[in-house]
């Protein structure tokens, strides 16, 4: 295994663990901001669209996201799928800790035990090589 290659894939994945969790945390705050949204008429529809795509948080939640996306597709075009979704799984831990801080929820003991297991089994899974078939590039 080159160590560029598990330099390049481990930048990678700690770019998919801030921007995905931001970016959904993003999107959960802006849509905190616009509030319950019902639809009686067509024109409820549209009237939530204008409303929905003038919150600022919600224009970052998206680039948070498509930063994300492609970030996960270029790691996908090196990196094994089974090292990479299980590594990226510690996203989970910023997905709390973003929403504690932005969102101001409380994350109960047994969340953050959760937590905790989810990224004891990233370890383990960092202690394997990114890519083990074919031959990355």
């Amino acid at each position: 295994m080159k160590s560029h290659l598990r330099f390049k894939t481990y930048v990678a994945i700690l770019i998919m663990i801030i921007f995905g969790p931001l970016g959904n945390v993003l999107l959960g705050k802006g849509m905190r901001r616009i509030g319950v949204i019902n639809f009686r008429s067509p024109a409820d529809i549209i009237h939530v669209l204008i409303v929905v795509f003038h919150t600022g948080a919600i224009w970052l939640g998206i680039a948070s996201l498509l930063t994300f996306f492609l970030t996960y597709m270029l790691v996908l075009s090196w990196a094994d799928y089974t090292f990479v979704q299980p590594s990226s799984s510690i996203a989970y831990g910023m997905v709390a800790l973003l929403s504690h801080f932005l969102l101001r929820e409380v994350i109960t003991p047994i969340r953050w035990l959760g937590v905790l297991v989810i990224s004891l089994g990233v370890l383990i899974v960092s202690w394997t090589p990114p890519r083990t078939t074919g031959r990355a590039e």
